[in-house]
């Protein structure tokens, strides 16, 4: 069980230090555009966008065109004829705090903003209309693609997240562009993440090129979609056909309606920190803490020129105490991460930053701290006993504005190093069923259960909360990691592996004295109770079946529109006169959207009632419900994202 906690211990630990903030992120206001060059006018600030899902950018129908005058005759009537108004693809509020464009036949200029940068770390939120396609130019010259390319199975480069390729025949001058790893997009008129960490191409002082642009990561809707790639020439249609150790951000203007907002960044450059005079000191035994042979006689000392754990003569039940100086080229914040196995703790100028009295840990532990410029003495003690551990020891170092230096050897903690394989499961032939805990939104302190997951061949899959009669998530792309449940003992849980969209938590189905009343909080075992679940026999899919307040409940949950979305039906019988209602989704704003359908918690996926149910947006303690009375028996409701 310890292996597996401190497992779980650093994978937290590796998601908190992804996710740290930085005091150095700037923000594009979207105020008004003077952080951009001049252009035609197609860009512009509005407060709010809604994209109609079900109309696609290059084909907009034109109801009431007359009459082809070569099949029909005129009709003479005194009243003029009343036409009515094409859909609209893209409508918007004025305000501000979003980035719009809209182009035409004249006005279709790309974006340029003011600033130039070289290595920079992007976030930002795309919207795109159905079949609309832009694109991100990092440095003006590299093109991260955008494109309306929902429902995609295999994605090319020039699908959405896609690094564009050019269009020279020249050989030596010919890049063919890098199609992403997977397809996390969602629906049109949603909004999307899109996290870009690039490095620029570098030169030496002569202006020839030493490296090439490379794409560290590029992560749409949090799934990783392109790892360390490299660029070695400008992708089609830059702002100049050449590499500079510079340049600007650049959104194209001309192919289709595209919404950003949330746009930060900050820019990079290469740490500068140094160690020297690297001694270490080796004892044998089993340790509980850094006490137990801080003052004992060493088994072996030394010197080495590479700060590494590689110097130990045995893989468990061992302390060591290594110690040095290092130098801080300017003053500043800066961020150690101390990676290891078993315990230990770190020092830097006589002062104790980190310390982890146990012998049986996989750590990843941070600590930030303001120095001068100048050197300092450190010491860094480690001790293990735990033998399903290999020895490990790594030291980073980082500022806001500096990518993780290494400042060990790379044998003392290789990249990507895990205390175990992962455990993948993936469907067969059919669905795939399996009964775990869920984190919802991936947070600990709400574990679910009594959860179970199903997958699809197709690659569709979801949650079921069997406690609570409810569906809480769903995704597409692999099914799950059932690492944290099945390695060791294991503690329940398992992880959705594409871009999970996590819905609601709790009962959805409940007798309300008035349209106005909460749902529950929480299922009364009294009132609400379980029966499991049968596999329908033509589809082997679940049938979920419960029992609340005397009526009994089956929910069938399957893929649709070529296992793009997900159906939820609810069959509910022996009904009576009760007022009965059933939530559809909660988020902190529902719209309610052209083509019928709701967009959920600030446009992030929707739900499309069956035309049989009405339901009303609501607002309850703060947040927003879509819910509807039951008038029958049946409620059909599809989930698009």
């Amino acid at each position: 069980m310890k292996k597996c906690f401190y497992f779980f211990v650093l994978m937290l630990c590796a998601a908190f230090a992804k996710a740290q903030p930085s005091s150095s992120a700037q923000s594009l206001a979207l105020e008004d555009m003077s952080a951009f060059r001049q252009q035609a006018g197609n860009w512009q600030i509005v407060g709010d966008v809604v994209m109609n899902p079900s109309v696609d950018v290059h084909h907009q129908e034109q109801p009431g065109q007359a009459a082809d005058p070569k099949t029909q005759k005129k009709k003479k009537s005194k009243e003029p004829e009343v036409v009515a108004e094409a859909p609209k693809a893209v409508t918007f509020q004025a305000g501000k705090g979003i980035l719009l464009n809209i182009n035409d036949a004249t006005r279709k200029d790309n974006l340029v903003t003011n600033f130039e940068h070289g290595d920079i770390e992007l976030e930002l939120e795309v919207m795109l209309p159905r079949g609309s396609n832009s694109g991100i130019y990092l440095q003006g010259r590299y093109e991260v693609q955008l494109l309306d390319s929902w429902g995609v199975k295999n994605p090319k480069y020039s699908d959405i997240g896609g690094i564009y390729r050019n269009w020279e025949n020249q050989p030596g001058k010919i890049y063919m562009g890098k199609a992403p790893l997977s397809n996390p997009a969602k629906a049109a008129g949603l909004w999307q993440k899109m996290r870009i960490a690039f490095r620029a191409p570098k030169f030496d002082a002569s202006g020839n090129k030493i490296a090439n642009a490379r794409f560290v990561s590029v992560e749409l809707n949090g799934v990783k979609i392109h790892d360390n790639v490299e660029v070695p020439l400008p992708t089609g249609g830059p702002i100049e056909n050449n590499e500079k150790a510079t340049g600007p951000l650049m959104i194209q203007g001309d192919h289709g309606p595209v919404a950003f907002r949330n746009i930060k960044y900050r820019l990079m450059k290469d740490g500068n920190v140094s160690i020297s005079n690297i001694a270490y000191k080796t004892f044998y035994g089993s340790f509980k803490s850094t006490s137990d042979f801080a003052n004992a006689k060493p088994a072996a000392s030394g010197t080495m020129n590479e700060l590494t754990c590689e110097i130990l003569a045995s893989e468990n039940a061992y302390g060591a105490i290594y110690t040095g100086n290092i130098t801080i080229p300017e003053d500043g914040d800066y961020t150690f991460n101390l990676r290891y196995t078993g315990g230990g703790t770190f020092t830097v100028n006589n002062e104790e930053l980190l310390s982890f009295q146990r012998p049986d840990g996989w750590r990843n532990d941070r600590k930030t701290v303001s120095l001068k410029a100048g050197t300092y003495p450190f010491e860094i003690r480690n001790f293990k006993d735990a033998s399903w551990a290999p020895p490990r020891l790594a030291l980073f170092v980082q500022t806001a504005n500096t990518y993780p230096q290494a400042l060990h050897a790379f044998g003392s903690f290789p990249p990507d190093d895990e205390a175990t394989s992962p455990i993948f499961i993936t469907p067969g032939d059919g669905p795939k069923l399996l009964r775990a805990f869920l984190d919802f939104k991936g947070r600990r302190a709400n574990r679910l259960t009594h959860t179970i997951g199903v997958g699809e061949p197709a690659g569709i899959h979801y949650v079921y909360d069997l406690k609570s009669g409810n569906l809480v998530c769903v995704w597409r792309g692999a099914f799950v990691d059932a690492t944290p449940m099945w390695h060791d003992r294991g503690d329940g849980s398992f992880k959705p592996r594409g871009a999970a969209q996590y819905l609601f938590v709790n009962q959805p189905l409940a007798i309300l004295s008035n349209a106005n009343d909460p749902f529950p909080d929480a299922s009364n075992e009294a009132d609400f109770r379980s029966k499991g679940y049968q596999l329908d026999e033509a589809t082997s899919r679940p049938i979920f079946k419960y029992i609340y307040k005397g009526l009994e409940v089956e929910d069938k949950v399957y893929p649709d529109d070529n296992s793009r979305i997900i159906t939820h039906e609810v069959n509910i019988k022996n009904r009576g006169n009760e007022q009965l209602y059933y939530k559809l989704a909660e988020g902190s704003a529902i719209t309610t959207m052209p083509d019928g359908s709701y967009a959920v918690d600030d446009k992030q996926y929707y739900i499309r009632p069956d035309q049989s149910i009405k339901p009303v947006v609501r607002t309850v303690n703060g947040k927003q419900e879509l819910v509807t009375p039951v008038q029958g028996n049946v409620v059909k409701y599809s989930i698009i994202w």
